[in-house]
């Protein structure tokens, strides 16, 4: 029989009911590291205060009216990603799915409105995640995503990943854009270098190509910028953007070019709850404070640390752990065992991690996490992989 709840997880036996910071407290009681967040979604933390108090204050005044009436604090969040960023427009949603599908339409009416609508090739790359509506699987494309699903949305293909010949040779006058993550998250942590991307960009402005990124793990502070792209100084035309934003709490967004929102005028696009004031009031806050210099100064302080103590685990579990890679507070470990052994392996050890492609274990803690955790964190994968040496 069936359950209740559609089978489509492969849920691990814990159960959480509560949070404190790093840390996700069981049913029973028992308190487990987060080295997860949510994949990235727990920005700062569990049941952050700051968070807490915006939420509440929201609460008691409205929730929901519909995007038919101004929201002040949905236009407080758009100024806040303005102001921080390339964008000079921002349409707020309710997942990271959802701003790809706007992506995607806004790609394609783009190039409606500069009245060449047969101008519809999106590039993308292997080990790419992007979400699962049908446009996100036939974007990324892998057989995991898309077996039983056709037939998909035309008009995407995959180059391989971080393949600059390729791409260069693909480009044509049918290409309408070229839509990347910075950092592959379910691909394996994977950061594309900032010269590839700085001649992608070159790419996409010798032939009038739009540069669409998918900042959904990667951004809101993760890397240690409070967007990825930032570290190779390359601003994209259209930008996805979700866990983290909300720290918690569903929210996702596209921020844009004003010529990139070229055509999305009142009626080609909507959302019933995106843009919710309960959702922005949180996420203005989130926004100020991830964007403050002193906090991404400290989230590349600690990721430095983590970094040298990962290596250091690497060097000690050679059986294990192949390699550390990634940046900021996105690292991964590069396995020479099943990273879902890893993970497994970490329940017993009361630390929380998250298994990626290309046999890598993610590593994606709160941004607040203190250097005490991190020692902490450290010392308990050391013995989950203790369990696996050999």
């Amino acid at each position: 029989m069936i359950s209740h709840v559609l089978p489509t997880y492969n849920r691990a036996p814990i159960a959480f009911e509560r949070g404190e910071g790093s840390w996700a407290i069981a049913t029973d009681g028992t308190r487990y590291l987060d080295l997860g967040a949510g994949i990235a979604v727990n920005a700062l933390g569990h049941a952050n205060p700051e968070l807490v108090a915006a939420l509440t204050a929201q609460a008691g005044r409205i929730w929901h009216v519909s995007n038919l009436y101004q929201i002040p604090e949905q236009e407080r969040l758009a100024d806040l990603l303005v102001e921080n960023t390339f964008a000079d427009t921002v349409f707020v949603t309710n997942s990271g799915t959802e701003a790809a599908e706007l992506a995607i339409k806004m790609v394609r009416k783009y190039w409606d409105e500069m009245s060449d609508p047969e101008r519809i090739e999106i590039l993308t790359f292997e080990g790419a995640f992007h979400g699962r509506s049908t446009g996100a699987i036939a974007a990324a494309g892998s057989e995991k995503m898309v077996k039983g699903f056709g037939p998909l949305m035309p008009g995407f293909r995959q180059l391989p990943w971080g393949d600059m010949a390729a791409l260069e040779a693909a480009m044509s006058e049918r290409t309408a854009a070229v839509m990347l993550e910075p950092v592959q998250g379910e691909g394996g942590i994977r950061p594309l270098p900032d010269a590839d991307l700085r001649r992608i960009r070159a790419l996409c402005d010798r032939t009038g190509a739009l540069l669409v990124l998918d900042e959904v793990q990667s951004g809101m502070g993760r890397t240690g910028k409070l967007f990825a792209h930032e570290w190779a100084g390359v601003t994209p035309d259209i930008m996805m953007v979700a866990k983290g934003i909300g720290g918690g709490f569903p929210l996702g967004a596209v921020l844009a070019t004003e010529a990139a929102a070229a055509g999305m005028a009142a009626g080609t696009h909507g959302s019933t709850y995106g843009g919710n004031p309960l959702a922005c009031a949180v996420g203005a806050r989130v926004m100020e404070i991830v964007a403050d210099p002193a906090f991404l100064a400290e989230v590349n302080r600690k990721a430095a640390l983590l970094r040298q103590k990962l290596e250091g685990l690497v060097a000690a579990h050679p059986a294990v752990f192949e390699a550390v890679r990634g940046q900021g507070l996105m690292l991964g470990l590069k396995c020479r065992v099943a990273p879902g052994d890893v993970v497994k392996a970490g329940y017993a050890e009361h630390v929380l991690t998250v298994a990626a492609a290309d046999n890598t274990l993610r590593l994606l803690p709160p941004l607040t996490i203190s250097d005490e955790e991190i020692a902490e964190a450290v010392a308990r994968l050391d013995r989950a992989a203790g369990r696996l040496d050999g």
